[in-house]
């Protein structure tokens, strides 16, 4: 499957509501943001079933260390267990993992396993999973053109795109946000420029292989125009390629 037929390319998701979920079940926030890691199981292989070639989470923002302090490490601890458990098996999916944000911040110990668990699926290619943790919009614009300003360059869009932490991916072209949320909440603001928006009320926990379908199918029924008119994309689909 490809986007020829219906499915995105690139698919990037807000994982919001593991907190609530938890809360609804009368359990610690943490649990739900357990529960919120199998869900992230399940969509990885879902995607790569379905033929996406990008999936890109929003694990941890920059924002989010603003949560209460005890709330902050169960998160650190529940991705080292997941960095220790779940490397191997996305290797042996041919799952290619990409860390995408500030890591100034972080303990040595993480630093070290994002760096690990990079280095260990390297060479996979069936899909790529960039997982923005520690991680804003304002944040990337701002460190590519500081970037670009040292180095001398002009301030492009071009060359701002490449500068970019996830310059090494297409743009997404749908982006799913669950909890019943609209907004973006500071992911992705340059790269989601023409993407394709879906929000779920599902919370994050719950949102399943069904619940992906359902948004590629929504993706699939709309008309892309990046500017353009119905008549002009109606037009350049009848020239036939050379």
């Amino acid at each position: 499957m490809d986007e020829q037929a219906g499915v995105p390319r690139h698919i990037a998701i807000v994982m919001d509501g593991n907190g609530r979920w938890a809360s609804k079940r009368f359990l610690p926030r943490i649990a739900g943001h357990r529960q919120g890691v199998e869900a992230l199981k399940r969509m990885v292989s879902a995607c790569g079933a379905r033929g996406v070639a990008v999936l890109t989470v929003f694990a941890f923002s920059s924002e989010n260390w603003n949560r209460p302090a005890d709330e902050v490490s169960g998160l650190m601890g529940i991705l080292a267990s997941a960095l220790g458990k779940e490397v191997v098996k996305m290797k042996q999916e041919g799952v290619r993992i990409r860390f995408v944000g500030a890591r100034e911040a972080l303990a040595p110990q993480i630093k070290t396993a994002l760096d690990q668990a990079e280095a260990t699926t390297a060479q996979c290619n069936t899909l790529t999973l960039n997982v923005c943790f520690n991680y804003g919009g304002r944040w990337d614009i701002a460190q590519a053109a500081a970037r670009l300003s040292a180095e001398g360059l002009a301030i492009t869009e071009t060359a701002l795109t490449g500068h970019l932490a996830l310059a090494h991916s297409p743009d997404p072209d749908l982006l799913i946000r669950t909890g019943g949320e609209f907004r973006l909440s500071n992911f992705l603001l340059w790269q989601a420029a023409y993407s394709e928006l879906y929000f779920s009320p599902l919370l994050w926990p719950d949102f399943d292989e069904a619940a992906l379908d359902a948004a590629i199918q929504e993706y699939a029924s709309r008309e892309r125009r990046f500017g353009r008119t119905s008549d002009q994309i109606a037009r350049d689909a009848s020239v036939p390629n050379p």
